[in-house]
């Protein structure tokens, strides 16, 4: 019996960089456990645990997170995957968060999303809702007939607070702010491994044939070619 190789993984992009749908495909073709920090803070925080409650006092104060409290979450979680490849998704966020990871696991890649900023502005700024349905139109890829109209209802469009420029601009300097040391650390540790492009469909094979070389494409259906 040939038992797979285990990768440990973190992927990193800004906000809007397609990493949700990467790491779909990564974990569908790879056949990874996804550890997403968002997700986990959410579900900790629903169900009321220690951490999810100290967590949420944070954020109802409109501030970040600590280090220590995020550390303990995600690699608490960890613990338990120890059999298994996984892709750690929204941490490390900070170079503290990476050396405390550092000390419990061994990371052998960095997947970085490196999208250009004008790419991203323009893909979150181009979506606007019906706040009565909750109908999402995209002027790139599923534009209303009326432009600032509601196909149904022929009510206002209106675009969420976080997909106003101002606010898109503020996060994406904010990400950039507090992840490129720890991009640098990385880089510097040579698990780095960026991928550049506009388009996930694009970027996607590059990733695709980079894990390839790592582990066993497990997806049954159109093992041959990636999508």
């Amino acid at each position: 019996m040939v038992v797979s190789p285990l990768l440990r993984a973190v992927i990193m992009g800004p906000p809007g960089s397609g990493k949700g749908t990467v790491s779909a495909r990564i974990i569908k073709h790879f056949g990874m456990k996804h550890l997403s920090s968002g997700d986990l803070l959410r579900d900790n925080m629903q169900k009321k645990t220690e951490v999810g409650i100290l967590a949420k006092s944070y954020i109802d104060e409109g501030q970040l997170i600590p280090d220590d409290i995020m550390t303990q979450l995600v690699l608490s979680e960890l613990k338990g995957l120890d059999r298994y490849s996984w892709l750690l998704d929204g941490f490390p966020r900070t170079v503290a968060q990476a050396e405390a990871l550092d000390k419990q696991c061994q990371i052998n890649t960095v997947i970085d999303l490196d999208v250009p900023f004008e790419t991203i502005k323009y893909r979150l700024t181009a979506r606007w809702i019906h706040p009565a349905s909750g109908r999402v139109y995209n002027l790139e890829f599923n534009p209303p007939k009326l432009q600032g109209i509601d196909d149904v209802t022929g009510e206002p469009l209106v675009q969420r607070d976080d997909d106003k420029p101002e606010t898109v601009t503020k996060r994406l300097q904010a990400y950039d702010a507090q992840t490129k040391p720890v991009l640098e650390y990385y880089r510097e540790k040579g698990l780095l491994k960026s991928f550049s492009g506009t388009e996930t469909n694009k970027i996607w094979p590059h990733i695709y044939a980079f894990l390839q070389t790592k582990l066993p494409d497990v997806s049954q259906k159109d093992a041959d070619t990636p999508r």
